[in-house]
């Protein structure tokens, strides 16, 4: 039976979320879908390639409309959508930011935040830099949300689940300092 991208792109998730990014390796993959690892090669270039339209469909299967609102709102909600949907599956917050990281793909949530900043009036170069200000912090608090929650179900620390989570404060921060911006003259 032979493959479809999608098909490839859907088993990857699959085993992204059984067995970690650690362990999702064209070999494996192969065997889960019963080919040669280079039978993946027809679809993807690459190991990169592939990672990156994992991350993009993971991404757009979180996605979810911008509410209408102020820009504060709406940048809020774009992050929070992000984090949500990387924390829907295992090491997803390492998937999308190494992506990122490689200039592969995951653009559409940092596309949105310049939109969305742009439109509150700061200026291209600022509406940049505070889009990359807010992925660094979702991804991070992402990230260490994963890395501990992992960590505790193997056993490596005696901690169990967090309670509660301060990501919430920790974009109001990140915000009031984007608001702050707007109001203040350019340095």
């Amino acid at each position: 039976m032979r493959n479809r991208r999608e098909d490839v792109v859907e088993r990857a998730l699959d085993v992204l979320d059984r067995h970690g990014l650690a362990d999702l390796s064209m070999r494996r993959l192969g065997t889960e879908l019963g080919v040669q690892p280079s039978a993946l090669y027809h679809h993807f270039a690459n190991k990169q390639t592939l990672l990156a339209a994992v991350a993009d469909e993971l991404l757009a299967r979180g996605a979810r409309p911008v509410p209408a609102g102020s820009w504060d709102q709406r940048v809020s909600a774009v992050c929070t959508g992000l984090r949500e949907s990387m924390l829907a599956y295992r090491d997803g917050a390492e998937l999308v930011a190494t992506v990122r990281a490689f200039g592969l793909g995951a653009t559409a949530p940092y596309d949105a935040l310049v939109r969305e900043l742009a439109g509150a009036g700061l200026p291209p170069d600022r509406a940049a830099t505070a889009a990359g200000t807010l992925l660094h912090f979702v991804l991070g608090h992402a990230t260490d949300e994963q890395i501990h929650l992992q960590a505790g179900s193997a056993g490596a620390i005696v901690d169990g689940p967090r309670e509660g989570s301060d990501f919430e404060l920790g974009l109001a921060i990140v915000v009031d300092g984007i608001r702050a911006l707007l109001g203040a003259p350019a340095r």
